[in-house]
């Protein structure tokens, strides 16, 4: 399985951005789906999952302002993130585990950059 990911930048305090993940695989063949990010000097923490049947879990800091959803037609996983706040900053990473044997696979990660 093959994880691209794109969508990342340079962006201002309070603006957006939308983080895109195309799998090499039919989306649907995930149990598990999920953005994770590592601020500088930090460990990595989970922004926002998704279940296999669409239900969605956000992190604390991200909530009422990500949204994570998933494009059956381009097989992707996007986060689109609003009001972004410099502690945003990080490199953002896409996850999926695969439905039938529950092997993990991890994307290449997109640098997300606020600048205030």
């Amino acid at each position: 399985v093959q994880l691209v990911e794109s969508g990342g930048g340079l962006v201002q305090s309070g603006g957006s951005l939308r983080l895109s993940c195309r799998t090499s695989r039919n989306i649907f063949t995930f149990s598990h789906l999920g953005w994770y990010r590592q601020p500088p000097g930090k460990q990595r923490e989970v922004v926002a999952t998704m279940t296999e049947n669409g239900t969605s879990n956000y992190g604390d800091s991200v909530k009422g302002r990500f949204t994570i959803s998933r494009d059956a037609a381009k097989n992707t996983l996007d986060l689109q993130m609003d009001s972004l706040k410099p502690e945003d900053t990080a490199v953002y990473y896409c996850h999926v585990v695969d439905l039938f044997f529950g092997y993990p696979y991890w994307g290449q990660g997109t640098q997300v950059t606020v600048s205030s």
